[in-house]
């Protein structure tokens, strides 16, 4: 593991853990994949408290996020999940994300994630903890986020301009994809793949792999770029919602 996560991590998990109930934390995503890209990826963290949160816990969070210094900082994200709502797949749950903080569930796919193989960084591992996903609970969310966030998004030209809408919205696609197909969850190293083997353009796959993988990146207006992500978006999410 890259020294300065590591050190991050260690200085975090220092200073929450005096400051919340805290009874695990937990990291997945790349982070427990193995596909972690220091610098380019975010540290996705997930902690687990004895009680549900005051108003006095969340000024401690906001706190502990905000004295980090550290290289990579502004990149970690942590959602603090009461014990008693675990069971409860639409409770939101105290967020620190983007320097900000606000509240988001912990959705089914994070949920799967954490069960097949997170990375426990205190306390018990998510499987003694955290009630399972069935596969059709997983396969619902995936496919209203699918239709009702994605999709959606895909009708603007706007935000697709930006780096993280085209390299999120293609990656989340073919993931969602390949879950709903076998119910297996995939990298964002292997969905690059399956964008292949879903047509996306070669050209923006590798537009997409050289910003995660610091591979050599093609010429590719930022015009060009968004308008063939939102196209492969809309005709890829019709695909796998059929």
């Amino acid at each position: 593991m890259h020294a300065a996560t590591e050190r991050l991590l260690e200085v975090f998990l220092e200073g929450v853990e005096p400051a919340v109930p805290l009874v695990a934390l937990w990291a997945h995503g790349s982070l427990a994949t193995g596909d972690y890209q220091p610098g380019r990826s975010d540290l996705d963290l997930v902690a687990v408290l004895d009680t549900t949160p005051t108003m006095d816990h969340w000024r401690r969070i906001k706190a502990v996020h905000r004295r980090l210094r550290l290289p990579l900082a502004e990149r970690l994200h942590c959602s603090y999940m009461a014990r008693q709502e675990l069971d409860d797949l639409g409770a939101e749950h105290i967020t620190w994300a983007q320097e900000h903080i606000f509240r988001r569930p912990v959705t089914a796919v994070t949920r799967r994630e954490l069960h097949e193989g997170a990375r426990v960084l205190y306390g018990p591992p998510p499987t003694e903890l955290l009630p399972p996903v069935s596969d059709e609970e997983l396969a619902r969310f995936i496919r209203a986020d699918l239709r009702d966030f994605w999709l959606v998004r895909a009708q603007g030209r706007r935000r697709w301009l930006q780096d993280v809408w085209v390299d999120l919205g293609m990656v989340t696609v073919a993931r969602a994809t390949v879950t709903l197909q076998d119910g297996r969850l995939i990298s964002k190293r292997e969905a690059l793949e399956v964008l292949h083997e879903l047509g996306a353009p070669a050209v923006l796959i590798a537009d997409i792999r050289a910003r995660r993988y610091g591979t050599e990146q093609p010429v590719l207006s930022r015009y060009r770029r968004g308008r063939l992500a939102r196209a492969f978006v809309r005709s890829a999410i019709g695909r796998a919602l059929a």
